[in-house]
């Protein structure tokens, strides 16, 4: 029997191929083009193993898709397998004293919020209501919540895990430990996560909203801006946009998105009102929502389009300097959109070995993004690479969510020297031969 007709017998989910009426939607991610030979959606953990080992026995390559947002395109491929995981998107609330919480592996953060919401829960996660559960908890999770509850993956107690030789196996403190520790930042590499359990945390109502100022000031607020929540309370999350494409470029206001983790007015006022007291304030939309509406809808790439993506790591001492250049730039010409997002608070308090995603003592994460058809995106190219040129001696490392690449160089700097050995001893042990690959890859030691 051929893995193909092996693959046909013990598959119940949904095989879509070249030609299906289904196969031109399900065949790109939202972000990515590909013509994969066979786009698997399964219905059942047994379903996952079959799809496993049928891409290992057939030597094809495999991707597997949560939400499908990854930058890289790591969700579709070119004449491989695609492992659809949108029909394991269950979310139950299984101790409700213990606000413990099973989330299938194809779930997005939309879901999970809807479904948490009118048992007054939530989980630190993402801002995008379409990316999935298990792309950005594995990786990491930076969001609204990101100071006062840490990331995503600081949540999670265990995850049900499909491994390279179709095994199902658990991976908690108690339960391979050591397999926990690497799904904690070190991406897809080990096995495809089934189902997740995190602990949730109660919520209520949260004040959110975005503060703007004149681009004329965005020196002056941007360093005002991080000095203050050195010190602001841990409620508090915020991400300071500037050269913002869609609100005029190097014209466009100077953004300062916040969220206070609370629906105390005095304490929200507290938290805020030394942001509104940067500089001249043109816009305050600020105002008490579910947590849930601070998701945003998630939008996938035209065709035509290309996104390019990079990220990196601001400690304390290179703040000023670093926040002096990107206000510079932003008033520039052909600027790429530059956003700054708030760290420390919780994510601080986690040992740097801990979990496999190491960037614990980081201030700042700066992220810049170009996007556009082609002639659009190399018009711009000069000016991007001139910003990280200028930049470079004062970031470190990269957040493996926000980078269109998976070069070495890009691996390199998610994973320090001592993670990515301690990753790679793992890979060797998981997936010696390396078939979860479409990642930004650990390869086996």
């Amino acid at each position: 029997m051929t893995s193909v007709e092996t693959l046909r017998r013990d598959f119940r989910g949904t095989i879509i191929e070249p030609g299906g009426a289904e196969y031109e939607s399900a065949s790109r991610s939202m972000l990515a083009w590909g013509s994969p030979a066979y786009v698997l959606r399964p219905t059942s953990v047994a379903d996952v193993q079959a799809g496993v080992r049928f891409a290992a026995d057939a030597g094809l390559v495999l991707s597997v898709r949560g939400g499908g947002h990854g930058f890289p395109g790591f969700a579709t491929n070119d004449g491989g397998v695609v492992i659809d995981l949108s029909e394991l998107a269950d979310v139950h609330i299984v101790d409700k004293e213990r606000h413990l919480v099973r989330i299938g592996g194809g779930a997005t953060w939309g879901q999970v919020a809807a479904r948490l919401s009118p048992h007054g829960l939530a989980i630190s996660s993402g801002d995008t209501n379409s990316v999935g559960v298990g792309g950005l908890t594995l990786a990491g999770g930076i969001g609204w919540k990101v100071r006062k509850y840490g990331l995503a993956l600081d949540s999670l107690v265990a995850a049900e895990v499909v491994t390279a030789n179709a095994e199902v196996v658990r991976a908690s403190a108690e339960h391979n430990p050591e397999l926990f520790w690497a799904i904690r930042g070190g991406g897809g590499n080990f096995g495809i996560v089934t189902a997740f359990e995190f602990k949730a945390h109660p919520t209520t109502d949260v004040f959110h909203g975005k503060i703007s100022f004149p681009p004329s000031e965005a020196a002056t607020v941007l360093r005002g801006w991080a000095d203050y929540l050195r010190t602001a309370p841990e409620e508090l999350t915020s991400v300071a946009n500037i050269a913002n494409p869609l609100t005029g470029g190097p014209d466009a206001p100077v953004e300062i998105y916040v969220s206070v983790d609370g629906d105390d007015p005095a304490l929200a006022a507290q938290a805020i009102d030394p942001v509104r007291q940067l500089g001249t304030v043109i816009g305050d939309d600020v105002a008490l929502r579910p947590y849930a509406d601070t998701l945003v809808d998630g939008m996938a790439l035209p065709p035509g389009f290309q996104l390019i993506t990079r990220s990196a790591f601001v400690d304390t001492e290179h703040v000023p300097e670093l926040l002096r250049i990107l206000a510079e730039v932003g008033v520039s010409e052909r600027p790429p959109f530059i956003a700054v997002r708030s760290l420390g608070g919780a994510v601080s308090r986690v040992a740097a070995d801990a979990t496999a995603y190491a960037h614990r003592q980081a201030e700042l994460l700066v992220i810049t993004t170009i996007a556009g058809p082609v002639p659009v995106i190399e018009a711009a190219r000069p000016a991007l690479e001139a910003l990280w040129e200028r930049i470079r001696p004062h970031v470190s490392g990269a957040y493996a969510n926000f980078l269109t690449s998976a070069t070495e160089e890009d691996v390199a700097a998610i994973y320090p020297p001592h993670t990515y050995e301690r990753l790679a001893a793992l890979k060797r042990r998981y997936d010696p031969a390396n078939l979860f690959a479409g990642n930004h890859n650990i390869r086996p030691q």
